[in-house]
């Protein structure tokens, strides 16, 4: 096996979805400049997503409602034949 090729500082880090407000702990090495105080009282560092498991389309089930009727009107005022 190879020496140093694996990072050495991994450390209890919260993800937190932003689009719901659910946030799990895990073990990771990403770099954050934010904290938050954990259900154990402890402080971690903070990793802010904007999707999770329980907020993807796929796990969920349910399609986001993504407001395109401005995109669509933009669109055809540009390119409406005259």
């Amino acid at each position: 096996m190879k020496k140093d090729l694996h990072p050495s500082n991994y450390r209890l880090v919260v993800f937190k979805d932003m689009s719901n407000d659910y946030s799990f702990i895990t073990k990771s090495c990403i770099d954050s400049r934010e904290s938050v105080k954990w259900e154990d009282g402890n402080e971690y560092p903070l990793i802010k997503l904007e999707i999770s498991h329980t907020s993807h389309p796929f796990y969920t089930g349910k399609m986001k409602l993504v407001d395109t009727a401005g995109r669509i009107d933009k669109f055809r005022s540009r390119y409406n034949k005259k």
